[in-house]
């Protein structure tokens, strides 16, 4: 068992369920390493966040009748591979975050569901899956090194940027085969 606080809890204490009261706060956090099963933000090999990576976090808290709302930015750096020519890729982005923590025993947590909106517990909110769900929904589904990438080519492998205009392969309609075999 880790003894370590958890780096993604940020306490509302001082917002003492005023609403109205405000207070910012900023926040490196390494993203989840790959000791952790399933921790990766994105798709490891495709597109995601890199384990240990820094995930800068600048938030403000707003203390609202219902709950704290939380509003900033999230801001990593992105690796992985382009889905046509797969060469490495890399890119920052810088995530929107807006979310309402809802207070236990406010109108909002008794009208909705545990896993419809997160929840203040015990004067702190956790930022993680909020910060997740922000990064990897924003992500590609196919990421490209560039729009106008042309991938691969099928029939040798090789990427077609690095290929000629005039490359071509010679295609042979297999019924033809055996006769040039007998003419060559």
């Amino acid at each position: 068992m880790s003894t370590q606080p958890n780096p993604w809890l940020f306490s509302t204490r001082e917002l003492g369920r005023r609403p109205g009261i405000m207070r910012t706060a900023t926040r490196t956090i390494p993203a989840p390493g790959s000791d952790v099963p399933d921790a990766a933000i994105g798709i490891p090999g495709i597109l995601a966040v890199p384990p240990g990576s820094d995930i800068a976090l600048d938030l403000r808290f707003e203390s609202v009748s219902e709950g704290v709302y939380v509003s900033g930015t999230a801001s990593a750096h992105l690796a992985g591979e382009c889905s046509r020519c797969l060469d490495d890729l890399s890119e920052d982005v810088v995530e929107r975050i807006e979310e309402l923590f809802a207070y236990p025993d406010s109108l909002t947590e008794e009208t909705t569901d545990a896993d419809e909106i997160p929840r203040v517990t015990d004067d702190n909110v956790d930022l993680e899956q909020t910060v997740r769900d922000a990064i990897a929904l924003d992500l590609p589904l196919a990421p490209l090194c560039r729009e106008d990438c042309p991938g691969l080519c099928p029939e040798c492998g090789e990427r077609r940027a690095d290929l000629g205009p005039d490359h071509r392969h010679e295609t042979l309609d297999p019924r033809w085969a055996a006769l040039r075999e007998r003419l060559t």
